[in-house]
């Protein structure tokens, strides 16, 4: 059965996680209903995210990756499990609880931009800016992304893989402590999306920002400090990377 959220749980402090964690997932699994059929999309999965990390979650489509980070950004809930954000529970956390913590403490890039067309780049970043309490200006933000030449540029005027940096910097110009990307090179040619890659490298790299990227694409694994691999909705493999690869030495 689907966990119902409850505004009156109480979060409690689990002890068992390391200084440094930010995300502690313990036995959790989703499972979808339709009808009377049901659809089990994570079992049992168990897994720890740290500061300052790039995490890669590889796999192919339907393994679980998508419905794994919804649950990390507190865009779903496991039906079972527990999940802690800083050694806080979020598994009962109500609506507008999870509604501040994707604001205050989650940056989320997607495959497509969703930037609003009659906005210019610098205009798509301060709607973020304007909602939070310790905002990078949005022109800081596009500068970090390679993009401080291009703020006054309209999507139609910008390339595809200009705009997911500015979708990039719109994430990022919050100051989230963890920034969870959905296949954010799945639309991009291989050129374009190595400095999309690039632009993610630079912001876990100069703002330490928590980075975790899903991908089917296994070539990708190579620039992650560890790599999560996912098949029918469970974890087979978290292999840590020896060396990281920039993202111009990937190959693929």
């Amino acid at each position: 059965m689907d966990r119902v959220s409850s505004s009156t749980a109480q979060p409690f402090l689990t002890p068992e996680t390391p200084p440094g964690t930010v995300f502690c997932v313990r036995n959790v699994s989703k499972v979808y209903r339709m009808g009377e059929v049901e659809v089990r999309a994570l079992s049992s999965v168990d897994l720890e995210l740290y500061e300052k990390e790039l995490v890669v979650l590889l796999g192919p489509s339907g393994s679980g990756k998508s419905t794994l980070l919804n649950i990390l950004g507190g865009l779903d809930i496991p039906s079972a499990g527990q999940v802690f954000f800083r050694g806080r529970e979020l598994t009962f956390a109500g609506d507008a609880e999870l509604t501040r913590f994707r604001r205050d403490r989650i940056g989320f890039i997607f495959q497509f931009y969703n930037l609003i067309p009659s906005l210019t780049a610098k205009e798509n970043v301060a709607l973020v800016t304007e909602i939070v309490r310790r905002p990078i200006r949005p022109e800081a933000a596009l500068e970090l992304v390679g993009l401080g030449d291009r703020l006054d540029h309209f999507p139609s005027q910008l390339s595809g893989g200009e705009q997911q940096r500015v979708a990039i910097a719109r994430a990022i110009a919050k100051r989230p402590e963890v920034l969870l990307c959905d296949e954010p090179t799945g639309a991009l040619d291989y050129s374009t999306g190595k400095l999309v890659l690039e632009a993610l490298a630079q912001v876990n790299r100069e703002l330490g920002t928590m980075t975790a990227v899903i991908t089917h694409n296994a070539a990708i694994a190579g620039m992650a400090d560890r790599v999560v691999t996912m098949r029918s909705g469970e974890i087979v493999r978290v292999e840590q990377n020896r060396r990281k690869l920039t993202p111009a030495e990937l190959e693929w």
